[in-house]
């Protein structure tokens, strides 16, 4: 079915939702979902965590699973609480054109609603398909100038939700355009929560994903919304500095029954870092891997886009957050130590002598290639200037993660494990996670997720 220039972009988008979702596009969902457990459990170890239990306390139990709470809430806390955890520690998965991490909103609020309405497993990995697809969908018709303003992810993220929501509620078309509407009215979430301290961006994801969930329950309950809310002269794109081409999103929207899922183009992030700052990382590996010593140094010169030095130019990271967003503390310890662990941004490790020396010579600058190249690779280029005069140099373009050049599903069940250890889980358990995510595929019930969720360490 073709996109008339009449129906409004809703409908478009709707359609394009209706495409088969094979037994590989599940598997990969199901790998997105244990990455994302992993992300949110040690995110809820922090002081994001801490400040969740202060709240719950408030709220009314119920029997939805919260991740790394004590008890219950119902669908929408619970949608809101895991919402806020994904990116804690900056190691959520990211689609880098429509600069979204789409995980952070989608699968909280899936969980939510599968647990509540009691759906099979492959009805839950459909909807985390359907999800991404509409939130990256929403962060590329977005475009770059909404990005420099606006947090994507929660503000893409709510229609993400919505359209995950509705999935696994059986919504017709209108009722899902409806959604959609009633998504756009909430969708929020500035950037000057980047630019001061505090957790605010952990809420806007959680809001994002409660939202979302809420949209589609109102829309099931017979609510209406702005059916032209993407495109209308008062609607989303308009008022956050979106791209309204109509000729651009006919083609993003359009209704192709063979065309792949987008979740497919979803990188995972290796290292505990914004991933603007991956490229500094990864060169600097590079280079220590190549026998580069860190104290023969005397300069050191990066080349990446400019949206990475807006985000991470922070020569003196003083907490740990800091120096996730810190492309001189990256290059610094990870030319030290050839590695990028999480403690690497540890709060005792931030003045170590080595690092803290080797950052004062790291200058950051645009390099034309790769700002050229953004935000189709983020990208950069490491030169090292050595005692003895030599110069050498490293240069990424697809990132390790990135579909180019992929972590494969192994290296991220590691990374999970990883991270539920650290969570304080035991190695038994986190290790039938990984099972249980890796047979997901194929089960019809999802309860031994939800008993292996429930476990008590």
């Amino acid at each position: 079915m073709n996109n008339s220039a009449s129906d409004p972009w809703s409908v478009w988008l709707v359609r394009s939702l209706g495409r088969p979702i094979s037994l590989d596009d599940r598997k990969r969902a199901a790998l997105h979902l244990l990455d994302w457990i992993g992300c949110a459990h040690l995110g809820s170890t922090g002081e994001v965590g801490h400040v969740l239990k202060q709240w719950a306390g408030m709220q009314a139990p119920g029997i939805s699973w919260a991740c790394g709470s004590n008890g219950g809430l119902q669908a929408a806390e619970a949608t809101f609480w895991n919402g806020c955890l994904g990116c804690c520690h900056e190691m959520d998965d990211v689609h880098r054109e429509a600069v979204v991490h789409p995980g952070d909103v989608v699968i909280p609020t899936v969980l939510a609603v599968a647990q509540r309405e009691k759906v099979k497993a492959s009805a839950l990995l459909d909807a985390i398909v359907v999800g991404y697809e509409t939130a990256i969908l929403l962060g590329l018709l977005a475009d770059k100038d909404h990005y420099a303003l606006w947090y994507t992810t929660a503000t893409a993220g709510v229609f993400g939700s919505a359209m995950a929501s509705s999935r696994l509620l059986g919504l017709n078309t209108l009722q899902m355009q409806n959604a959609l509407g009633l998504a756009g009215m909430q969708s929020s979430g500035v950037w000057q929560c980047r630019l001061e301290a505090g957790l605010a961006k952990q809420l806007a994801a959680g809001h994002s994903a409660q939202a979302g969930l809420l949209a589609a329950d109102l829309a099931a309950a017979g609510m209406t919304g702005p059916l032209a809310i993407l495109e209308g002269d008062l609607g989303w794109l308009k008022a956050t500095s979106g791209n309204r081409d109509m000729t651009r999103a006919r083609s993003l929207l359009r209704v192709n029954y063979q065309a792949p899922w987008r979740l497919h183009e979803v990188s995972f992030k290796p290292w505990s870092a914004c991933r603007h700052v991956h490229p500094a990382i990864e060169c600097a590996l590079q280079l220590y891997a190549s026998g580069c010593a860190a104290h023969e140094v005397t300069q050191i010169s990066l080349d990446t886009y400019s949206v990475a030095l807006s985000f991470a130019d922070q020569l003196h990271p003083k907490t740990s957050h800091e120096a996730r967003f810190s492309l001189q503390h990256a290059v610094a310890w990870s030319l030290v130590y050839g590695g990028f662990g999480l403690e690497a941004t540890a709060l005792a490790n931030l003045n170590h002598p080595a690092c803290s020396a080797l950052r004062t010579r790291v200058s950051l600058n645009v390099g034309a290639e790769q700002e050229a190249a953004y935000p189709r690779s983020f990208g950069a280029r490491l030169r090292i200037f050595t005692k003895d005069n030599k110069t050498v140099t490293s240069e990424v373009v697809h990132l390790l993660g990135d579909p180019e050049n992929p972590l494969s599903p192994g290296q991220v069940e590691t990374k999970a494990i990883d991270l539920l250890l650290a969570s304080g889980w035991t190695r038994p358990r986190a290790e039938a996670l990984v099972s249980v995510c890796r047979s997901l595929s194929h089960e019809k019930t999802l309860d031994p997720l939800w008993a292996c969720l429930a476990e008590k360490d």
